[in-house]
C-alpha cells in the first residue's frame, strides 16, 4: 500500500491553527495541483463537533473560491481538525492563511443562516447534521488562537 504523506506527520509536533503546503503534483501535460493543510484545532487535543464542520465546509466551499484563485475542493478531515484545500497551481502558505482567517471571520460575524449553500435534502447528502452556531463559534474560537502559515512554530498571520 502507497505511503501516505498525512499519515507520517507527527501530530504531537504541529501548532494549530496553522496553514501547511502537503504537496504540490505535476500531471503528465504539466498541470500542478497543490494540497493544503488546513489545520483548525490541535490533533488530538480537539475536534470539532460533526453539524459544525459540516457547515464550515459547505461555507468554506465558496469563501474561499471568492478569496483565492484556482480552488479545485476543500474537505473536512476525518479526524474533525481541519480541512484539505487542493488548488490548480501553488499559493504561499501566508496567502492561504490569509484566505482562511478572512473567510472565518466572515462565517464568525456576517453570515446569516440563508447564505449557507447546500442546505436542503436536494443539495446535500446530510442536510439534518449542520449547525450555523456551532460554525460560528468555533470560527470565533480558531480566529482569537490567531492562524500561522507554518506548522511547527507560531507565525500568526494579520
Amino acid at each position: 500500500m502507497a505511503e501516505v504523506e498525512s499519515f507520517t506527520l507527527d501530530h504531537t509536533k504541529v501548532k494549530a491553527p496553522y496553514v501547511r503546503l502537503i504537496t504540490v503534483e505535476e500531471g503528465p501535460k504539466g498541470d500542478k495541483i497543490a494540497n493544503y493543510d488546513l489545520r483548525l484545532v490541535q490533533p488530538n487535543e480537539n475536534a470539532i463537533p460533526t453539524a459544525g464542520l459540516h457547515t464550515i465546509e459547505h461555507l468554506l466551499a465558496g469563501l474561499l473560491r471568492d478569496r483565492l484563485t484556482g480552488v479545485i475542493d476543500c474537505s473536512p478531515f476525518g479526524c474533525r481538525t481541519g480541512f484539505h484545500l487542493i488548488t490548480w497551481g501553488e499559493h504561499s502558505t501566508t496567502d492561504v492563511a490569509k484566505a482562511l482567517k478572512s473567510a472565518l471571520e466572515e462565517i464568525a460575524y456576517h453570515i446569516e443562516w440563508k447564505d449557507v449553500q447546500g442546505t436542503t435534502i436536494e443539495s446535500c447528502g446530510n442536510y439534518r447534521d449542520h449547525s450555523l452556531f456551532s460554525a460560528k463559534e468555533w470560527s470565533k474560537k480558531i480566529l482569537a488562537e490567531g492562524i500561522s502559515d507554518q506548522p511547527f512554530e507560531r507565525h500568526v498571520v494579520d
